[in-house]
């Protein structure tokens, strides 16, 4: 899967982005997202793919949901997955989205009452090339609330890893604490976030669909025992245990 996409295709995936990001909606649109302590939020998910090692095609699509606010694990599902088209920067969700709504659908037609109302996506939302990455992409076509949280900071737009932003990461005293991630336009895009006490590594906040950004990064903290939010990191650990089991003698490794 090293082969590179034409030109003619990647335009095409710009055209599809510009299109489905005028459908993105980043303002929250149900009632738990105003709540202080989100009160009728009872269900939020987490999605990944993992890889064996050396090995870019064949993965395993992960969803899990857990219960919030205890975040026990009410439902997963493991699907081994064929990808068909090549990891390229800024168009990871032609890659990944057709696998990861397959097993929504799944979801949804087995037990529809354990659907979802939040997704929590291992990647970006509006914090991107083109401010619609794969949880914008997730969540216009699922019709769900995503929330885009990356472990790594995509620096565009005019963000960079600069002294300025270690310092204001270093300022980040503890757990819940945030600082924006401002364009050379001036638009806030998403925002570093100190997810927990025990680490001083910020996880990236941005808005996927259907809320706001102050309301995804206030979720994201209050679904952190630990720096990743509770369903992405259990989708990742169980993703990778699922490939543990079924291929003994591969290694795994993480979606960079």
């Amino acid at each position: 899967m090293d082969v590179c996409p034409t030109e003619e295709l990647l335009k095409q995936w710009e055209s599809e982005q510009q299109r489905l990001r005028q459908q993105v909606v980043d303002q929250d649109c149900e009632v738990w997202q105003s709540s202080p302590h989100f009160a009728g939020l009872q269900r939020v998910a987490g999605v990944d793919l993992s890889f064996i090692k050396g090995d870019n095609v064949n993965a395993c699509a992960q969803l899990v949901v857990l219960g919030y606010p205890d975040l026990q694990l009410l439902y997963e599902d493991s699907q081994m997955v064929k990808l068909t088209a090549p990891y390229i920067a800024g168009f990871l969700a032609f890659r990944e989205t057709p696998f990861l709504l397959e097993a929504l659908q799944r979801l949804n037609d087995k037990d529809p009452a354990l659907m979802p109302q939040v997704v929590f996506v291992d990647g970006n939302g509006l914090f991107h090339y083109r401010e619609f990455g794969l949880a914008c992409h997730l969540g216009v076509l699922s019709r769900l609330p995503c929330v885009g949280v990356a472990k790594n900071l995509l620096q565009v737009q005019g963000v960079h890893k600069s002294d300025e932003h270690q310092s204001q990461i270093a300022a980040l005293q503890k757990g819940g604490a945030s600082f924006p991630l401002i364009a050379a336009s001036g638009k806030v895009l998403g925002k570093a976030l100190r997810s927990s006490e025990s680490s001083s590594k910020p996880v990236y906040v941005s808005v996927g669909h259907k809320i706001g950004l102050d309301t995804a990064v206030r979720l994201t903290h209050a679904c952190c025992r630990y720096r990743v939010p509770e369903p992405i990191r259990q989708a990742d650990i169980r993703s990778r245990e699922y490939l543990r089991q079924h291929f003994p003698d591969a290694d795994t490794q993480l979606k960079e």
